[in-house]
């Protein structure tokens, strides 16, 4: 008996696996990162990106080889910010459950609020606008906000507000954000596992106590910035992964994310 046991675990591991393995193909993946390269767009003290060729090209002994040393700041590009980024003894990078990151996606669009003051704060007044055409958000689930944002990518000008770097052009940042109480009454209210959007910053571009922040990541709640391709995205009915670089103790990192929608 000791030895049937473990083989038919083993048929029904392999079983589910492959299940699993062929029902991802019934559906579409929609990538939603911007590429990492050099006018990738980040916050205007961190350092941007930078690619270094090691070697590129034939190599003395007859086959091609290449190899790149890679720079860049943890917060730019599409990119998780841990909850440690704003709150003291949060989760780093790293420490993020692979299971808060992967889950139900849910879309807000919000570019038609947004009028000529860039500094919009989406409030709690658009999420219930988005339920009452599609239902109340499902706990656990990671909601994103389509602001419009990404049709400016990568102009700094358009994107960011301005296109100078330092201390100085922090003052000059322009772009919508997620209002505090909309990201409470999404932790509180929803039990949501993450948000994300498509602007630089889930704060507004002129917040300067970054309120957004601080509430979602004293509860251990990571946002996910620069999101790409929303416009590709259902409303709802969606899984999003968002997987970003493990950097231990990192306050945030470059991520890929994605999306797979099932057909329907």
């Amino acid at each position: 008996m000791p030895y049937y046991i473990p083989l038919t675990l083993t048929l029904l591991l392999l079983s589910a696996a492959n299940a699993a393995a062929e029902g991802f193909p019934q559906g579409r993946w929609v990538d939603l990162s911007h590429d990492f390269a050099d006018d990738t767009l980040y916050w205007p003290t961190a350092d941007k990106f930078a690619k270094t060729t090691v070697f590129a090209g034939e190599t003395e002994k007859g086959y091609y080889y290449s190899a790149y040393n890679l720079a860049a700041a943890e917060h730019g590009g599409t990119h998780v910010d841990a909850p440690v980024h704003f709150g003291r003894d949060r989760q780093s990078v790293d420490k993020i459950p692979l299971e808060q990151l992967i889950g139900p996606g849910v879309v807000v669009r919000v570019a038609d609020r947004i009028g000529r003051d860039r500094n919009y704060q989406i409030p709690i007044a658009d999420i219930e606008r988005w339920e009452k055409q599609h239902g109340v958000i499902q706990h656990g689930s990671i909601v994103l906000f389509d602001t419009g944002s990404a049709q400016f990518w990568p102009d700094p000008v358009k994107y960011l507000g301005t296109a100078e770097r330092g201390e100085a052009a922090v003052a000059k940042l322009n772009f919508p954000g997620l209002s505090p109480e909309a990201a409470q009454f999404l932790v509180e209210k929803r039990g949501v596992k993450a948000v994300g959007l498509d602007t630089p910053s889930i704060d507004y571009g002129a917040s300067q106590m970054f309120e957004t922040h601080r509430a979602l990541f004293e509860r251990n709640i990571p946002a996910l910035e620069n999101v790409a391709n929303l416009a590709e995205l259902p409303e709802k009915g969606f899984t999003l992964i968002a997987l970003p670089m493990k950097i231990r103790g990192g306050s945030g990192g470059p991520t890929r994310v994605v999306a797979f929608l099932p057909e329907k």
